[in-house]
């Protein structure tokens, strides 16, 4: 499939070439502190299938309680975060970001890793009164 994405404010954008059957949510606590969610969903392009059209993502490199290093890129600017991918190069999968990929809406999520670090009440977000949009009154749709 083909996927377009970029950062929040537009300095960095980016095709790819993926296979949405590898869709993956990750619950591991470092996903949950980088992304400053519960969870962080990311799908795999192989460093031929991803092209930059615009810009170059920051880079930081984290090292795991096991000692890996993944290379964590994001937007200088806005801070978007755009792929995690191995720290040394030449890199050959990226895993990119679902919330900077275009079409995250067709990519439903088709495994979980890391389960035994999620938080407890993910499982049950389905169940949450909800509003279409912020500041609505909790019931309106």
């Amino acid at each position: 499939m083909h996927i377009e994405g970029g950062c929040h404010c537009g300095a960095i954008a980016f095709e790819a070439q993926i296979d949405p059957d590898t869709v993956s949510i990750c619950h591991c606590s470092d996903c949950q502190q980088f992304s400053g969610a519960p969870y962080r969903a990311s799908v795999p392009a192989k460093a031929e299938n991803l092209k930059f059209t615009r810009g170059v993502p920051k880079v930081y490199v984290k090292t795991a309680d096991s000692g890996n290093k993944r290379a964590q890129g994001f937007c200088g600017d806005c801070g978007s975060a755009i792929y995690s991918a191995p720290a040394e190069e030449p890199r050959s999968v990226f895993m990119l970001r679902l919330g900077s990929v275009k079409q995250r809406a067709e990519l439903a999520p088709k495994r979980q890793i890391w389960t035994a670090s999620a938080l407890p009440w993910t499982a049950h977000i389905a169940q949450l009164e909800g509003s279409a949009q912020q500041g609505l009154a909790p019931g309106k749709k």
